[in-house]
């Protein structure tokens, strides 16, 4: 009993031949659709290192005053 949708006529229970050509087809044209991350995330944090930074400088200058 062959599968219908495998054209050479060998049995692929699991299906994974049609699901493999099918990945191979598509191509990396498919896969550069993925947005670029945002910056605002990055920024926020980078503002956030600087102002713990700053905090702990403060912090530091007061105590060995």
């Amino acid at each position: 009993m062959a599968n219908p949708q495998n054209p050479q006529g060998n049995y692929d229970p699991a299906g994974s031949t049609q699901m493999f050509r099918a990945f191979v087809d598509e191509g990396p044209q498919g896969r550069q659709q993925q947005a670029p991350a945002p910056a605002g995330p990055r920024i926020g944090l980078i503002v956030g290192v600087v102002v713990a930074v700053a905090v702990v400088a403060a912090v530091a200058w007061l105590a060995l005053m």
